[in-house]
């Protein structure tokens, strides 16, 4: 098929969501166009978890064998008290061996470079400084219209422009961000001495009251981490102060989490609220679309909000294989749409209990995960982590 022949798409955002959407209407035949508010595409971020559900939807891109190179697996998964006692080991070796494949960890900016040349691979534009103003739609096409003056007719946009997106406002109106009561901080620094069990990949989350603190090594002695601290929002701090703010507030914690804090650049140390959105009843006008966060924003206590983005792109992808495309949109969001709203449920109410501030319940939640048997992990996360998109 040439290219005067394919369909043409605009995406708007080139994040996680943004660029597993091209590459999967790439390989469904579209001419693809991605386009980013961004004056340049800047390799940010922290780490990121994928499990085996995001990994199986790499496979199906083509990248997983590259992102598992990059990567390390997630060998251990320990939680413990906030003094490094032990609390349970989660089954990792028996999910990974249920699922055919480990979750890995990987620092985001690798991640969206792996996908980055995927997609340039095959000749799709990516356009950097170009501000969303609006979509304008007719029966047979939609006109993608820039700050800039650019136009772009087309048969299909879709917004993949995160929890702040612009195409959901449009299409949907102005909704609220619904606080989690918990802001987060996420480094990555250089470990000599990474805790036994996580030198290849893996680690653990260390639980205090009304704050936690996560440590997962990227393998080679890198190390990725996040704070997560009960506060009230707007609460976040100047990049020269958090260091300082989290060494006070970890100060005695388990080696590691100190050790970890105090061997970040401390200009490196992101720092955000933690918010989701209330669901939306639809993610889709005509030939407009949204896909991950800008449809279903969600806190990431789960670690799925990058999977599911994934998911969202296989799914919406082979749905554009019938050639009506107000329909294949209605049909990827009866497909998603229950999903991705279980997972922020799920998400919201994790949240809860791992940032309990009460003493007497942290000891009941600490106690019956330590009884909590390996095989029911297992079977609680496998609607989520053994779910295999298609």
């Amino acid at each position: 098929m040439s290219s005067m022949d394919k369909r043409r798409a605009i995406v708007i955002g080139a994040g996680i969501g943004g660029l597993c959407s091209a590459l999967a209407l790439q390989q469904r035949g579209w001419q693809v166009a991605v386009y980013d508010k961004a004056a340049a595409l800047r390799e940010a971020g922290a780490g990121i978890v994928l499990a085996a559900n995001a990994m199986k939807a790499l496979d199906l891109l083509g990248v997983g064998s590259e992102v598992r190179e990059a990567g390390a697996p997630v060998m251990q998964a320990d939680i413990r008290t906030w003094d490094g006692k032990l609390i349970t080991s989660l089954p990792a070796a028996k999910q990974a061996e249920k699922y055919g494949t480990h979750s890995y960890v990987i620092h985001r900016a690798e991640l969206q470079s792996i996908l980055l040349r995927a997609v340039m691979a095959e000749l799709t534009e990516i356009h950097t400084g170009k501000q969303w103003i609006r979509g304008e739609q007719t029966d047979d096409a939609v006109t993608a219209v820039f700050a800039d003056g650019t136009q772009e007719q087309v048969e299909l946009v879709i917004g993949a422009d995160g929890i702040h997106s612009e195409v959901r406002e449009q299409l949907f109106g102005a909704s609220p961000l619904r606080y989690s009561g918990y802001t987060a901080l996420r480094g990555v620094c250089t470990l000599p001495d990474v805790p036994i069990g996580a030198e290849a990949g893996g680690g653990f989350e260390a639980l205090g009251q009304g704050r936690r603190f996560g440590f997962s090594s990227l393998g080679n002695g890198r190390v990725f981490w996040f704070a997560a601290i009960n506060a009230p929002q707007g609460t976040v701090l100047p990049t020269v102060e958090r260091k300082s703010a989290l060494l006070a507030l970890f100060r005695g914690w388990y080696k590691p989490v100190v050790d970890a804090i105090e061997s970040t650049e401390p200009a490196t140390i992101l720092a955000h609220d933690i918010v989701d959105r209330a669901p939306l009843a639809r993610w889709s006008t005509g030939r407009m679309t949204l896909l991950g966060d800008a449809a279903h924003p969600m806190l990431p206590n789960l670690g799925q909000g990058g999977a599911q983005a994934i998911e969202d792109a296989v799914v919406l992808a082979r749905c554009l294989q019938q050639t009506d495309v107000s329909a294949a949109l209605q049909t990827y969001e009866k497909e998603r749409m229950a999903r991705a709203y279980r997972i922020v449920r799920l998400s919201r109410s994790m949240g809860r209990m791992v940032q309990l501030e009460h003493a007497l319940l942290i000891r009941f939640r600490n106690a019956v995960m330590a009884t909590t048997p390996g095989p029911a992990y297992v079977k609680r996360f496998d609607p989520i982590v053994g779910y295999v998109v298609r």
